[in-house]
């Protein structure tokens, strides 16, 4: 035997081992599909759905129950005697050709026994769960009437004992009643006739009246209560009340307080239409719209109420501060009249105490009027409290605006006194300044100390005439001087630069001597000479002594120390 034989028959062998396997692979899970089958027709008879309708047909249904148990019993009775039976029979021969190998026959009868066993079994299962339905569908209705009628009852007990708190809403309350007692008769009368899904049907309404009866009855009461109890005690408290008050002389006019009474029985009398008609929701808002209403006239008589003894506790102490605050407001004016005649008042202050004194003098007159209202009782107490303490708060602020310039026009004095001192003073300073350099015998002074020197003593002379004036301007006057001042500090620093400058020229040309043979030396004490003989004393003393550093380096600054050192402890 060659070797291609050899794997030929091996190959054949291999071949026929495969083949061998897939059958009994594919047997095997037939197998398991047919017995499957078997599974789903045994559950369908373990249903017993045969004794379900034996036992339905004794109950003597009647309308929609004996229509649904109608259709479904053509369901069942066209599977047990049709579909049932042809998958027995499929699934009879797919076993035995499942047996005998002829596996795609055998394929061919379980596709179509699952074909048919599928959708079978689904309403076989939802026809147990429609007669199970109605197999205990008498006893859950009856279960349902008895509670449901046993809470109507009491309901019904309880609404006609109490009847007299739902107010008009009781025609109402009581058809609603009248209606659920309709409804359980003709529950019963479905339940009786075998009719359980339509009595189911009714129950489910009943329960769902019952459930809104029940949330609608407290908000009834409770609407009934605050129209016809709480509203017309507070109403009748109210229009008490204001007829008391007008008799002790209290006075409103924010508001017609019996007018707006009436309005308000007016829309109780809508509310009313609500209620009969148990619009709980409708009432609800209308109600707690009234109620706002009722709280808001409360709040206007009890601001009223609280108003007059603050009043009446401040009257005299409003005519203390008021006369107290006029009398000082008077006299500020005459103060500032007076002062104002020597000084300028730059800042409006004897406008502004007139404007304050008016002020004042139009709170005593809207006082004035406040306590004639009070006494001829057309006093409006909250407004004139309200009046009053603005007043006080006015009064407060006046009085602190009218010290502070009390105060401020006093300094006035004190500040010329202070003026004619600085101009004296200014005076010498100059004068001192100027006699200091002309003791110095220098040959003449720089144009730019001569300048200053004339600005400084023209600016005191204008002051010192501002100051000899019969009407200053003090504000005017104080930052003249303190220009003044800092021009004097300012004359002062020119002279001693002037001074010091000089100084330095004579001392640097004396010790440039020793050097008066080198012909730089002898130039600069020319230049320096003419510069100095010109009054142009630093650039005189910047030219020499530029010269003698350039000879003998670090002399010129020695020379310069020594001479401040000199100078300071002088």
């Amino acid at each position: 035997m060659s070797s291609i034989q050899a794997i030929i028959i091996i190959a054949v062998v291999i071949l026929i081992i495969v083949v061998v396997a897939a059958m009994l692979m594919i047997n095997r899970k037939q197998l398991k599909e047919i017995e499957a089958i078997d599974a789903a027709v045994t559950e369908i008879e373990k249903m017993h759905l045969e004794d379900d309708i034996t036992r339905l047909d004794k109950m003597d249904l009647a309308g929609e129950s004996l229509t649904t148990l109608n259709t479904w019993r053509k369901s069942y009775t066209e599977a047990a005697k049709k579909k049932l039976p042809r998958v027995h029979k499929l699934v009879e021969e797919a076993a035995n050709e499942n047996a005998t190998y002829r596996l795609f026959k055998a394929r061919k009868n379980i596709k179509q026994a699952q074909e048919i066993i599928k959708p079978t079994l689904e309403d076989a299962r939802n026809t147990k769960a429609v007669f199970t339905e109605l197999l205990e569908s008498n006893k859950e209705n009856q279960i349902q009437y008895d509670a449901l009628i046993k809470v109507y009852r009491e309901l019904r007990k309880d609404i006609l004992a109490n009847s007299f708190e739902y107010g008009a809403a009781i025609d109402q309350v009581e058809d609603q009643l009248a209606s659920m007692e309709s409804d359980f008769e003709e529950a019963k009368n479905l339940s009786s006739q075998g009719d359980h899904v339509e009595a189911k049907r009714v129950l489910s309404k009943i329960r769902m009246s019952l459930g809104n009866l029940q949330k609608r009855l407290k908000p009834l009461k409770e609407g009934y209560h605050q129209l016809e109890v709480v509203f017309q005690d507070q109403l009748k408290e109210l229009s008490d009340a204001y007829k008391k008050m007008i008799s002790e002389k209290y006075y409103l006019t924010s508001v017609d307080v019996l007018g707006r009474i009436k309005e308000i029985h007016d829309e109780i009398d809508g509310a009313r239409k609500l209620l009969a008609e148990t619009k709980v929701d409708g009432l609800a808002k209308e109600n707690k719209k009234i109620s706002g209403e009722i709280d808001d006239l409360y709040d206007v008589l009890a601001k009223e109420y609280k108003a007059r003894p603050f009043v009446e506790k401040n009257q005299s102490k409003m005519l203390t501060l008021i006369s107290h605050q006029q009398t000082a407001s008077k006299k500020l004016v005459e103060k500032l009249r007076h002062i104002d005649e020597s000084y300028e008042l730059t800042h409006g202050e004897l406008e502004k105490s007139k404007d304050l004194e008016k002020e004042v003098n139009e709170m005593y007159h809207q006082y004035t009027i406040d306590t004639q209202n009070i006494a001829d009782g057309k006093g409006v107490y909250s407004a004139i409290q309200d009046s009053w303490l603005q007043m006080l708060d006015r009064l407060r602020e006046i009085d602190a605006e009218q010290a502070k310039m009390s105060t401020d026009v006093d300094g006035l004095y004190d500040s010329e006194n202070v003026a004619n001192d600085s101009i004296k003073r200014f005076k010498q300073e100059v004068s001192l300044v100027y006699r200091r350099l002309e003791r110095r015998n220098l040959p003449g002074n720089p144009d730019s100390f001569v300048q200053m020197y004339t600005l400084v003593v023209n600016e005191i002379g204008h002051v010192s005439n501002e100051l000899s004036q019969v009407r200053i301007n003090m504000e005017k006057i104080s930052a003249e001087l303190i220009q003044i001042s800092d021009d004097v500090e300012r004359l002062k620093r020119e002279a001693d630069d002037i001074i010091n400058s000089a100084n330095l020229v004579e001392l640097t040309m004396q010790y440039s001597n020793k050097y008066a043979d080198k012909d730089s030396i002898a130039q600069a004490q020319k230049t320096a000479m003419q510069l100095y003989n010109e009054y142009n004393y630093k650039e005189a003393l910047d030219t020499i002594a530029t010269a003698i550093e350039k000879v003998e380096p670090g002399s010129y600054q020695r020379l310069e120390n020594a001479y401040y050192s000199e100078e300071k402890s002088n």
